[in-house]
């Protein structure tokens, strides 16, 4: 039964939650979402956990863990640390690019890309929104033409997440544009590679200590042994990968919501007015029932997502649902939370007031709320 784990699987997620309490928590998270600051030695830190290698293959040096094993781990990182937008860059180097990597790359660009990911060397990121093609994906003006040996590359991409922080980015272009998106192909590049512009990090409402630049492309060649899959087949590995993205980069949030929610009935049980705690009058206790049931739903809808990749099967349906529902779910527990704490809640060192900037962003990356409803539709035939 999902939800009755093993021994393992409960100790790793005690260690997760247990690393994140003690080693990413030493300094002042407000501070750093204020001043855009990305947390390098907290990065170093997770790379020492082995929190990268979660469910790649020993062979490239992860730990080889099931998918559910994977998110079951990552939901206790997100509980025990308190900067969402540092998960969120974890979670983004984890599934949107080592996913990629590991599916549909080759097998010496595996090795090559792979085990650097995992021990720190390179960090990654993934880039295909641009100012025309966000909801439509492939709308691409980036173009990537057919030169000796590789390919010249001239566009651009908007909100890239650790663009500046990035060494390797996976890279979707047009390689024929007539072919619209049976003309996208994905590469590897070279963050550092000449003609390669990336901007100072952009201001954002959430989810700020994830550092998110736009990247302009100025005649950048790409070598033909960085195609990732065949010319042409960036559209299906796009398609296929943003699967996992959408079921599983939300398992550290998962565990931000827990906490979250432990936290406000901490608050409501200490907190008195009319001589009784906050939490006896029942428009407050339902509120916190509200965030109860939303916490458990998303938990389930992704476990089942994750349990039914590890059987193999197809979970477009499963990634778009879990996705929906931990993205508004986060969001309106965080409304939630606010009003259940008053005016505490709209103070800054109470920390809810970020979730809730940051769970905004969860409802519009990987695919919009209602760009998930239309895959359900689809998928339930009326799309």
């Amino acid at each position: 039964m999902i939800g009755e784990w093993t021994a393992e699987q409960q100790q790793l997620h005690n260690e997760m939650l247990a690393f994140a309490e003690t080693s990413l928590n030493d300094d002042d998270v407000i501070e750093r979402d204020r001043e855009n600051a990305f947390k390098e030695d907290y990065w170093q830190r997770c790379v020492e956990q082995n929190v990268f290698g979660l469910f790649i293959p020993q062979e490239y040096g992860g730990q080889g863990y099931n998918i559910l094993t994977s998110v079951y781990a990552l939901e206790g990182l997100g509980y025990g640390c308190r900067d969402n937008g540092f998960e969120l860059a974890i979670s983004g180097q984890i599934w949107t690019v080592q996913e990629v990597l590991l599916h549909y790359a080759d097998e010496e660009q595996k090795a090559q890309y792979l085990p650097q990911l995992l021990d720190g060397t390179i960090k990654g990121a993934h880039a295909i929104t641009e100012a025309e093609a966000g909801s439509d994906a492939f709308n691409l003006s980036t173009i990537a033409e057919k030169v000796t040996g590789g390919y010249r590359v001239t566009g651009s991409k908007m909100i890239i997440g650790r663009a500046i922080v990035a060494d390797i980015i996976i890279l979707f272009a047009s390689t024929n544009p007539d072919r619209g998106r049976w003309g996208v192909t994905a590469f590897i590049l070279d963050a550092h590679a000449d003609g390669v512009t990336i901007s100072e990090p952009l201001e954002k409402m959430g989810l700020r200590t994830d550092l998110a630049s736009n990247i302009t492309l100025e005649n950048v060649f790409i070598p033909d042994d960085c195609v990732i899959g065949k010319v042409g087949a960036g559209a299906q590995i796009f398609n296929a990968s943003a699967v996992y993205e959408r079921g599983f980069i939300f398992a550290c949030h998962i565990g931000s919501m827990a906490r979250q929610l432990d936290e406000t009935i901490k608050f409501a049980r200490k907190r008195k007015q009319g001589g009784q705690s906050i939490g006896k009058y029942q428009s407050v206790s339902n509120r916190l029932v509200d965030m109860k049931v939303r916490l458990e739903n998303s938990r389930l809808l992704m476990y089942r997502a994750a349990a039914n990749v590890d059987r193999g099967l197809d979970i477009t349906l499963d990634s778009a649902m879990a996705k929906l529902t931990i993205s508004e779910s986060f969001m309106q527990n965080s409304i939630d939370a606010i009003r259940v704490m008053g005016g505490r809640g709209y103070l800054p060192e109470f920390h809810v007031e970020r979730d809730l900037r940051d769970a905004m962003g969860g409802v519009l990356y990987g695919g919009t709320s209602d760009i998930q409803r239309n895959i359900i539709a689809r998928m339930m035939g009326i799309g």
